[in-house]
């Protein structure tokens, strides 16, 4: 286009406007252009983290620290770049050995991984829990055991696959001990929120053992359990509370309780609307969003006060939503700005993109239900309810 004109015949405001596009757009390729080479650098550091100088004469030992560090990031992709370099078969079992052993992996990324509910996530998660040994243990010693070996996701749904399949392991291999699985299930909870109530500094009331004694009466099949079993549980968490994953900054205990959920959506920004992979979790009427599913520290914070839920069409974005001011006001949320620092927003509107509709469904209830809804304690009451009623 250009080459059909001469400069001599464009004014000099016209000259210098050209000079102007020709010199930004020579900068916006350098720009490209850094940031290609940029993501190169990190992707190759990434790769590179905590193999160690032993690994560099065993290229299966290096392959080995790389796809672990993939899980850790994004569990689908980590176990495909294991299985694509010959590391795993892509069976429940190879893979639910590599999450029982856990070396180098992140637990909250076990958790994640084993929440999902297609056929074969499903499947390594039942292995394993059989691969947990719970013989002629204490209820509450295979609850720590269990509980230790990843972090629960926060969705009810989830939670409620892995504390089943947990309830049916114990239930096997110690047989007699309850009339019903969904008596070791609901005891299950009782004891996670004994643990909660004596242990949380924000629980003023602390209970006795008599009234963790009487908050069970009838769950076994309609009887009760016997006391000194229910005794002996409340002195062991009195005693010793749970421990929390080291790699897990959050309260393990908090997440049970909640209308969490957590899960990977794109988030359009607010000054030059780019489109960027955050990882969410919703928590405490509040939406957390982190770079990385390790993060420690989110990246944002949009609180849910005084905000709604719309769906809205992006043509560059499918199953787009966004949470807006109700009052057109500015969303009081905050953001770590590329210095380290927390600083306020200034947006009253923020856009979202989930995979598929089914994931933009779940996510709008799931907000919208937030500070209402409390999909945990009515799974659980449900089951409570099941078991007091059965003769």
């Amino acid at each position: 286009m250009e080459a059909n004109f001469n400069m001599s015949d464009l004014t000099l405001e016209e000259q210098e406007l050209l000079l102007g596009i020709r010199k930004r757009k020579e900068q916006l390729l350098l720009e490209i252009q850094q940031l290609k080479d940029e993501i190169a650098e990190v992707t190759s550091e990434m790769e590179m983290i905590d193999v160690n100088d032993d690994s560099k004469g065993n290229p299966k030992t290096k392959l080995m620290s790389i796809g672990r560090k993939k899980f850790n990031m994004d569990p689908k992709k980590g176990l495909e770049y294991l299985i694509e370099h010959g590391l795993l078969h892509n069976t429940p079992e190879e893979v639910a050995q590599f999450l029982f052993k856990g070396e180098g992996l992140n637990k909250t990324a076990i958790g994640n991984y084993l929440g999902e509910r297609n056929d074969f996530n499903i499947d390594v998660l039942k292995t394993f829990v059989n691969l947990h040994e719970f013989t002629d243990m204490i209820l509450v010693q295979a609850l720590r055991q269990f509980l230790w070996s990843f972090r629960l996701p926060g969705e009810a749904q989830k939670i409620d696959r892995m504390m089943e399949c947990f309830a049916q392991r114990y239930c096997e291999l110690n047989p007699g001990m309850f009339s019903s699985t969904d008596t070791c299930y609901v005891l299950s909870f009782a004891i996670i929120m004994l643990n909660t109530s004596l242990h949380n500094p924000s629980v003023r009331d602390k209970p006795n053992v008599d009234q963790f004694i009487s908050m069970n009466r009838g769950i076994n099949d309609g009887g009760d359990l016997p006391p000194d079993l229910l005794t002996s549980l409340f002195e062991s968490i009195k005693k010793e509370p749970f421990k929390i994953p080291e790699d897990d900054g959050n309260d393990l205990m908090h997440t049970f309780f909640n209308p969490d959920k957590e899960g990977w959506l794109w988030k359009q920004g607010g000054r030059y609307r780019s489109w960027r992979r955050r990882w969410f979790i919703l928590n405490d009427n509040c939406l957390y969003y982190f770079e990385y599913t390790t993060d420690k520290e989110p990246k944002g914070i949009i609180p849910l006060e005084n905000v709604q839920i719309r769906d809205v069409h992006d043509r560059n974005k499918p199953h787009c939503f966004e949470i807006y001011s109700a009052s057109n006001d500015i969303i009081k949320a905050c953001k770590t700005d590329k210095e380290g620092k927390v600083v306020e927003g200034k947006h009253n509107v923020y856009r979202m993109s989930a995979a598929t509709l089914e994931e933009k469904q779940e996510w709008t209830k799931c907000i919208k239900a937030s500070i209402s809804e409390h999909p945990v304690y009515d799974m659980l009451a449900q089951r409570r309810k099941k078991v007091t009623h059965q003769k």
